[in-house]
């Protein structure tokens, strides 16, 4: 019996460990108390016959931040920037005549007054004035 009350409050001390452990660094004072029965409670709060606990200030590192480019592999076609230069124009130049036609299909659409064709043709338009802004 005492082997697994050991066991119990071994555990939920380093439960309770783990948790202070996990939270960002605070300026608050932790308190400790053990009740007659052998319980241990940590609490933020005193209480009669609790301890403080002068704790280390715990160290934190932020997350490495997300790779933001690819490598490219060694044998990838390479294309001279006048080339990649037309090809962006085109881009832009379909994307510019779909929006145009989006455009005159809303106006259309409200005439007719079907929401759902409304609703298409905006989403369309704010999707192509999206890839348009994407564009160096």
């Amino acid at each position: 019996m005492l082997f697994i009350k050991h066991k119990i409050l071994t555990f939920l001390g380093i439960s309770a460990a783990l948790t202070f452990l996990s939270v960002p660094a605070a300026q608050a004072e932790i308190y400790k108390h053990i009740d007659p029965q052998g319980r241990v409670t940590y609490s933020n709060v005193p209480m009669k016959g609790a301890t403080k606990l002068n704790l280390d200030p715990l160290t934190t590192v932020p997350a490495p931040r997300a790779k933001t480019s690819t490598p490219t592999p060694a044998n990838f076609p390479k294309v001279d920037s006048d080339t990649q230069k037309k090809r962006d124009d085109t881009r832009r130049k379909i994307l510019e005549e779909e929006l145009s036609a989006e455009e005159k299909l809303l106006a259309e659409a409200t005439k007719g007054r079907s929401k759902e064709d409304i609703e298409l043709h905006e989403k369309n338009i704010s999707a192509l004035k999206k890839e348009l802004a994407n564009l160096k």
